[in-house]
């Protein structure tokens, strides 16, 4: 009997061997009096939430030229943290004009007195109340960050995604919010045949059935905020911001010319736009050039 025992616990071993590797490692709880972001990673039909090391270097100071979007989301946010009403957010227009920089920002900016962020990619939404449910009754306050949400012609993620912001914002505890980010103000594309079966009643014109439907989803949203492409001038401006920070860093003397300005201008015409990101990256490599210079 003992023989047959040890042969078959020698065999459940060799099992658990080999099925070991197969299963989920275990996850210990976040510590969110330290851990300040962490991202919803997906993990066959459940998933966890990956703690992130966060950069706090993007301050609300270096957003430069979006005031009025800095004040509103700011505002919102303050609410938000003072246990007020306050909205889902939804930050829309061009490339690389400042608006993830921004959530970013406020985290840095509000990270002491209990802020958290918690990215979720567009894939993932559909858990929104899993993890809902996994910071519902914790002390911090927690903003649900989804970058670069929007939908292609011909996916109906987006009247999925409907259904379950509905149930997760609207049954959401008041310690969540949800910001996201989107190069387009409805989420979805726009075409000129969404157009092609409005209705005109009594003289007005009412949207038709499918141009509604797409709305509906940004209509989600309670507070929209537009960022614009810069202008040759804001772009400049953004320029000169960056480069002063990264020269002061490197104890680099310079001073805004005509020519720093051609300079600029001529690489934000080569990559074919003019944002906050393309000053940036041109403020990095100028630097980077002076200082080589200084050292040969």
């Amino acid at each position: 009997m003992d023989s047959r025992l040890n042969a078959f616990l020698e065999r459940a071993d060799a099992v658990l061997a080999r099925i070991e590797p197969l299963l989920p490692a275990p996850r210990q709880a976040i510590d969110w009096t330290h851990c300040l972001a962490a991202r919803w990673q997906r993990e066959g039909r459940s998933g966890f939430l990956l703690p992130l090391q966060v950069s706090l270097d993007t301050r609300l100071s270096d957003l430069i030229g979006v005031d009025r979007q800095v004040e509103q989301l700011g505002r919102n946010t303050q609410q938000f943290l003072d246990g007020m009403p306050a909205n889902h957010a939804l930050l829309w227009g061009s490339r690389g004009t400042g608006k993830s920089s921004l959530v970013r920002a406020l985290l840095a900016e509000h990270a002491k007195t209990g802020l958290r962020l918690i990215e979720i990619e567009r894939d993932h939404l559909a858990d929104l109340p899993r993890v809902v449910e996994q910071i519902a009754k914790l002390p911090q306050r927690f903003v649900l960050f989804c970058d670069d949400l929007s939908f292609e012609a011909g996916e109906g993620d987006y009247r999925v995604l409907k259904s379950v912001l509905d149930g997760s914002l609207e049954q959401a505890p008041d310690n969540v919010l949800l910001y996201a980010t989107s190069n387009r103000r409805h989420l979805v594309p726009e075409k000129e045949s969404d157009n092609e079966n409005w209705k005109r009643v009594d003289g007005e014109l009412h949207p038709s059935e499918a141009v509604e439907d797409k709305i509906a989803l940004s209509d989600r949203f309670g507070l929209w905020l537009s960022f614009y492409p810069f202008t040759q001038e804001h772009f400049l401006n953004v320029v000169e911001h960056w480069i002063g920070q990264l020269a002061d860093k490197a104890g680099l003397k310079w001073q805004r010319d005509e020519e720093l300005d051609i300079l600029a201008v001529r690489w934000a015409t080569g990559r074919g736009n003019r944002n906050g990101r393309c000053a940036y990256q041109f403020a990095r490599y100028w630097v980077g050039l002076k200082l080589l210079e200084h050292k040969a």
